[in-house]
């Protein structure tokens, strides 16, 4: 609605995972690498929790893509993991791409194990992402994760899983000692700093087309103090500011409206 006004491409703070728009503050990109690191270096699991709206999410979905561009690593990538230990294991079974599905939990780790083994001697890595996986309220899904983790040999796992979730995932872990351990790496994202909201609002609009400096210096600043940082907060903020701002028929964004716009949005 927007666009032609601002003389923009498209939309430039959509709140939905597109790769394209991936800004990499130092521990975005110090996250993906640890993350990188563990399957690479085939370490087992992987931890990454965040606030609502850090960017974990999106973070995920670059990985992903990167690991079946590079077409040596097979991905399961669960969004919704509120399943029975053995829907789980369904759902892990069909992202890796079978072509059946066993009706007894014996028989799909049977499978399961043949796929691993079959990548394995092609010289794939599997990898497994649970996202919002803070949402797994029973202890027996945690522990069939646990157990996925035995599918090794002498020398290293034959899948790599990748848990993300928000900051309560970290209790739900530690209360797991014999999950915690298996966990090679856990990295935390918070909020970005005021500078770097500055360059995550430029870049957005820059992939959206356009690198005129449509907010202001002071307009920025209030959007990192009422986004406290985070991504997703700071794109409801812009997204309402622009469709202000053309009402109102501004040539940019000060932070009176960016005042305005929160004040709508009860921040």
């Amino acid at each position: 609605m927007y666009l032609e006004y601002w003389r923009l491409n498209e939309k430039p703070f959509e709140n939905t995972p597109d790769p394209r728009f991936i800004y990499y503050s130092p521990w975005h990109e110090e996250a993906y690498a640890r993350l990188k690191y563990v399957i690479d270096q085939k370490r087992g699991a992987a931890m990454l929790t965040g606030e609502y709206g850090a960017g974990k999410t999106l973070l995920a979905r670059v990985l992903v893509k990167e690991l079946l561009d590079g077409q040596n690593c097979d991905v399961a990538l669960i969004v919704n993991p509120m399943l029975s230990e053995v829907d789980l294991l369904r759902e892990i079974i069909f992202q890796l791409k079978a072509d059946r599905l066993p009706g007894t939990k014996l028989k799909i780790l049977h499978l399961l194990n043949d796929i691993l083994y079959e990548n394995y001697n092609k010289k794939k890595n599997t990898v497994i992402i649970i996202d919002e996986a803070q949402v797994i309220n029973r202890k027996d899904v945690f522990e069939e994760l646990r157990l996925l983790l035995n599918f090794q040999l002498n020398n290293r796992f034959l899948l790599t899983m990748i848990l993300i979730g928000q900051p309560e995932l970290r209790k739900k872990i530690d209360d797991i000692p014999q999950l915690k351990q298996r966990i090679a790496i856990a990295y935390h994202l918070g909020g970005l700093d005021n500078m770097r909201v500055s360059e995550y609002i430029y870049h957005r609009l820059k992939v959206a087309g356009i690198e005129k400096e449509l907010f202001q210096g002071k307009a920025i600043n209030k959007i990192s103090d009422y986004s406290e940082g985070l991504p997703r907060k700071i794109n409801n903020i812009c997204e309402i500011a622009l469709l202000q701002g053309m009402f109102e028929k501004r040539l940019d964004i000060d932070d009176e409206l960016i005042d305005k716009v929160t004040k709508d949005l009860s921040l």
